[in-house]
């Protein structure tokens, strides 16, 4: 999909891979690194997954350089590394934001944190990663929440709160809020399938930045990612720890606002 959008004109080269600094003990701060393409596209991708960001720390020999090619970076994504899956899909989230840029495509703007879901007293949200910042507005509109964690250390229970390792946990809920460390880890379609019955299943976070239409195809309702409207800014704030602030903005696709791969490619040229 991506080299075909690209077989007339070719992708920008490399210009540099932005690390964030080294990660705090316990902390979350620095959660991001940027690839940053020869035109200035940025394509984000997180870091702390596993031993990650010590792994691109470690090894500055195997990193991409200045003028190297970004397709041998995408393909990474499928890697059995877990940095050269960052990589990978930090490439291909400034390939597929390239091909909206050529298209003249901004995605809409997001209302709020949640994904657009419609949650009602007494509804389950399934929680795929935990964001506990939420927890508070959740529970003043009375919804239960599962949370499915990889971290077995808060597996439990309280105040209409459950956390597990199980999956399947989720084939019980009406709506899913997934984190975008899914598609780092290739773990979306075993996420989604104990979600059938769930009438929304959104897709957030800075890594959500891939192509839509395979997602959208196989039961994401929605993707919310960050678009950065200041590199430069972007840049500093990520290799400082910051958060991106008003250098990005939150944005929310949905297929009724998607014009759909082949309209993008037929637009940008």
């Amino acid at each position: 999909m991506l080299q075909a959008a690209f077989e007339r004109r070719a992708p920008p080269r490399v210009k540099a891979l932005h690390l964030p600094p080294p990660p705090p003990p316990g902390g979350r701060r620095g959660e991001f690194c940027a690839l940053e393409l020869q035109d200035g596209t940025l394509g984000l991708s997180y870091v702390l997954l596993d031993a990650t960001w010590a792994a691109l720390a470690a090894q500055p020999s195997c990193l991409p350089q200045a003028g190297d090619e970004v397709w041998p970076l995408a393909q990474g994504w499928c890697a059995p590394e877990p940095w050269r899956q960052a990589l990978g899909l930090a490439a291909v989230n400034a390939l597929t934001r390239c091909v909206f840029d050529r298209a003249g495509f901004v995605p809409p703007a997001s209302a709020d944190s949640m994904g657009h879901l419609d949650l009602q007293p007494g509804e389950t949200l399934g929680m795929v990663g935990w964001f506990a910042p939420l927890l508070p507005r959740l529970r003043a509109r009375g919804v239960k929440v599962v949370v499915v964690e990889l971290r077995p250390e808060l597996v439990g229970e309280e105040e209409g709160v459950r956390i597990t390792l199980d999956r399947t946990a989720l084939a019980g809920c009406d709506q899913v809020l997934a984190t975008g460390t899914l598609l780092l880890n290739h773990t979306l379609s075993a996420m989604l399938a104990p979600c059938r019955q769930a009438r929304r299943f959104a897709l957030i976070g800075p890594s959500v930045g891939v192509p839509p239409d395979p997602l959208l195809a196989r039961g994401v309702s929605l993707l919310g990612g960050s678009w950065v409207v200041e590199g430069p800014a972007a840049l500093q704030a990520l290799r400082s720890g910051q958060a991106l602030g008003a250098a990005a903005r939150k944005f929310a696709l949905t297929a009724q606002d998607y014009p759909g791969w082949p309209a993008l490619m037929a637009r940008g040229g």
